[in-house]
């Protein structure tokens, strides 16, 4: 018996979405629904919780299904509840009293302490207040679990919490789960569905081996529209040939012939479907400058502290060469931004243990895409980065994904999609020797962290990075720094900090 039917469904809200999606999800089915940004995930997660009316087709579920979704928002009015009562907010009011101890069960499994349970839900970070809402979907015990972009804001141990808690979910219950991690998609998903406008793929395989496989059938249906396209060619050539020697001839039989074929080259043409061509969310592209200095960043041997004077580790007698891609791992809150932040002050020309090359140029990327503040529009912060005038800056916001409605609009008018593109484009613009990048892969979809990743490799370009983006950091690093018991390390493979990371 199945969960849930999907029948050529569709949905259009301004412009197409999807059309024709066909679904049928079974008990323990984990699925990955991956597509780009502002391509209809959320909008097909929240049609099959609520119930809502699609455009067109149907959405069947098995009687009885209880259905849980975790949204991208912390709802409102759960930021001035405990995390206890958040956690307790799907509960039937009477039964609270009585029921009270599954949400606390289930915070015990997502690793939510004792102490932070009767603190307000926002007085939390954005990483805790998602598994106080996870936890909050548990006690409803869920016949089908959609989960929203839950590794939003979590670190790798709670990535790693996040993992053991779906592997350990009743076999029966089925999952729908939409993310830009490549890892997590990989780890806790045994089907992949590549939603798109038109003609939407399902395999039953995890993400990377369903890419493969999206790649290898998106490359056999261009090669038979380009055969299709090619036969009816000939097919015109031949009628056009049989038209003449017809019309020469006083030919009829030939005048007919001619229109068969012509005909059939119709009929070919009209059935023919070009293979899927991805809509780009807009361009990423980096640009560097060439340096001659041997050491970029050369770091003296001292203490990281935090703001209020606490020592957070020891650094030892380091440096950043050109073409280094230097990965930062470590847990949160073990001071990952502190150390970018004084590379960052070093920049500046402030004195301390860390010396920059006097060529040096850093372009840098925050967590909070702060390298937006002060500015007003994006058409603003490009033109005062760029001298080739308007038109230019108006192109290349276009190429970044930005329309022209967009270009003179406030900044909040923008996706955190396209502000991280805005940020990646001032990037560009200011071609810095050194890149300092802190959870850059943060607002990107799929599409822009593989651009983003191909451009660091191709342009051989230095970097300070801080991600928890495992698909990344295995891709672009060529050196890791690991923060462990109070030091900063070296170490020649990112896996085993990686794993142990993951393991809290």
């Amino acid at each position: 018996m199945s969960l849930l039917t999907l029948k050529s469904l569709s949905l259009t809200l301004g412009a197409p979405l999807f059309e024709g999606l066909d679904l049928t999800l079974n008990p323990g089915d984990r699925l990955g629904l991956v597509a780009a940004n502002g391509r209809g995930k959320s909008s097909l997660m929240r049609l099959i919780a609520e119930g809502g009316a699609p455009t067109s087709g149907e959405i069947a579920t098995a009687r009885g299904l209880k259905v849980a979704l975790l949204e991208q928002q912390v709802p409102g009015a759960l930021l001035g509840q405990s995390v206890r009562t958040a956690a307790c907010a799907r509960l039937d009011p009477e039964m609270v009293d009585y029921e009270s101890w599954r949400a606390e069960i289930a915070l015990d499994d997502l690793g939510v302490s004792e102490e932070l349970r009767d603190r307000p839900l926002g007085a939390l970070s954005g990483g805790w207040q998602r598994l106080v809402l996870l936890a909050g979907l548990a006690v409803t015990e869920p016949d089908l679990l959609l989960l929203d972009e839950p590794t939003n804001h979590l670190d790798l141990a709670r990535i790693g919490q996040l993992q053991d808690w779906l592997a350990a979910l009743p076999a029966r219950c089925g999952i729908i789960v939409t993310s830009h991690d490549r890892a997590f998609l990989d780890a806790a998903t045994n089907r992949t569905l590549f939603l798109r406008p038109g003609g939407s793929r399902d395999f039953a395989l995890p993400y990377s081996q369903a890419r493969a496989a999206l790649d290898e059938a998106d490359a056999a249906d261009a090669r038979q529209f380009a055969g299709e396209m090619k036969r009816a060619r000939q097919l015109r050539q031949q009628a056009a040939k049989l038209k003449n020697v017809g019309v020469n001839s006083g030919s009829d039989l030939l005048t007919v012939k001619s229109k068969q074929l012509r005909e059939r080259a119709e009929k070919l043409e009209e059935a023919a479907r070009p293979a899927h061509a991805e809509q780009s969310a807009g361009r990423i592209r980096l640009d560097s400058s060439d340096t001659h200095a041997r050491a970029l960043v050369s770091f003296e041997a001292a203490d990281v502290v935090a703001p209020g004077g606490r020592v957070l580790y020891r650094m030892p007698k380091m440096w950043i060469a050109p073409g280094d891609r230097v990965v930062l791992l470590g847990p949160n809150g073990a001071g990952k931004s502190r150390l970018i932040e004084a590379v960052r002050a070093a920049c500046r020309g402030n004195a301390g243990p860390i010396r920059t090359a006097a060529t040096l140029k850093a372009g840098e990327m925050g967590q909070g895409l702060d390298q937006l503040d002060g500015f007003c529009s994006p058409m603003e912060a490009v033109t005062q980065l760029s001298s080739g005038g308007d038109a230019r800056a108006r192109a290349a916001l276009a190429g970044a994904g930005i329309g022209i409605d967009l270009q003179t609009r406030p900044l909040d008018a923008l996706s955190g999609g396209q502000r991280a593109r805005l940020v990646l484009l001032m990037l560009r613009l200011t071609k810095p020797t050194l890149f300092l990048l802190d959870e850059p892969t943060n607002h990107l979809d799929i599409e822009g962290q593989e651009a983003l990743q191909g451009e660091l490799l191709s342009q051989g370009a230095a970097c300070l990075l801080v991600s928890h983006d495992r698909a990344f950091v295995r891709a672009v690093a060529t050196r890791v720094w690991s923060i462990e018991a109070g030091r900063l390390v070296e170490r020649d493979d990112p896996e085993p900090v990686l794993e142990r990371l993951m393991a809290g």
